[in-house]
C-alpha cells in the first residue's frame, strides 16, 4: 500500500476541499437572489425588432424599457406633471395610468396607486439581490419601473415609474 503524501493531509488542503463544498452547497441557494432578471420570451400584441426599437427610441428610452434601466431620481420632467390626462407607454403609445392615480411620493420618480385596467403586466425581478416586482408595459412588454406595497389608499400601492418610459397626452 502506498503512503499518502503529507501535503496533501495538511490543514490547508482539507481548508480548501471543505472551503470548495460549502461553496457547491451554498450557491444553489442563494444564486437566485443575485441573478438578474432571466428574460423569458414573451409574446406581446405590439412587437419590434432590436434596430426597430433603436431606431423609434431615444438611447435613454431603450435603455429603460427594453434594457431594464432606471432613470436618475429627479431628472423626469413628468415628476412635475399635474395636468389632467393619461400617462402612455413612450414605445408605443399603449395607455398606462390615469393622472387621477398620480402621487407625490417623495421618492424622485413619477408614482401612480393604480395602472388602467389590463394595461400593465408584472414579473419577479430578482435583481440588486432582492425580489422586487417589475411593472411592465402589457402592449409592447417595455420595462416601466417597479411596485411596492407602500403607497396611499385606495390600494396601498405604489407603482414607481421612470419618467423616460412614459409620455404624457392631455385630455
Amino acid at each position: 500500500m502506498e503512503a499518502v503524501p503529507d501535503d496533501l493531509l495538511s490543514p490547508r488542503p482539507r481548508r480548501s476541499l471543505l472551503g470548495c463544498v460549502g461553496a457547491a452547497v451554498a450557491l444553489p441557494l442563494v444564486a437566485p437572489f443575485f441573478a438578474g432578471n432571466a428574460a423569458v420570451p414573451r409574446r406581446f400584441p405590439f412587437t419590434l425588432t432590436e434596430p426597430e426599437w433603436r431606431r423609434r427610441l431615444t438611447p435613454a428610452q431603450f435603455r429603460i424599457l427594453r434594457e431594464r434601466g432606471t432613470e436618475y431620481p429627479g431628472t423626469s420632467a413628468l415628476l412635475r406633471e399635474h395636468r389632467r390626462g393619461t400617462f402612455v407607454c413612450a414605445g408605443d403609445g399603449h395607455p398606462l395610468f390615469s393622472s387621477a392615480t398620480k402621487f407625490e411620493s417623495g421618492t424622485g420618480w413619477p408614482s401612480f396607486w393604480r395602472p388602467l385596467r389590463g394595461a400593465v403586466g408584472t414579473t419577479r425581478d430578482r435583481s440588486l439581490g432582492q425580489i422586487r416586482t417589475e411593472v411592465h408595459c402589457a402592449n409592447c412588454g417595455g420595462h416601466l419601473g417597479h411596485v411596492f406595497d407602500d403607497g396611499p389608499r385606495p390600494t396601498g400601492q405604489r407603482y414607481c415609474m421612470n419618467g423616460t418610459a412614459l409620455a404624457f397626452r392631455l385630455l
